[in-house]
């Protein structure tokens, strides 16, 4: 399979956790994001809640850009407790 070359913005603490992370299981921090990549499932009708935290907040992302009913449901399920 082809690869592309993706460029990602993350704070500087968490880019030199990464780093570490990769040095002490020996791979590259392109095969780290590339397995949390392929770890994704594929099918839409995953129940989220029963995914890994990582993959959880990563899930979705791509899907595209939020509406204001997206930001709203944000909102509900964050505050509303």
């Amino acid at each position: 399979m082809a690869k592309m070359t993706l460029s990602l913005s993350v704070d500087e603490a968490t880019l030199e956790r990464a780093r570490r992370y990769v040095e002490r299981h020996g791979i590259s921090l392109s095969e780290f994001v590339n397995e949390i990549f392929v770890r994704l499932p594929l099918d839409d009708d995953v129940d989220v809640a029963d995914l890994p935290p990582i993959t959880r907040r990563l899930y979705g992302i791509a899907a595209g850009a939020p509406d204001a009913g997206d930001y709203h449901r944000h909102l509900l399920e964050k505050y509303a407790r």
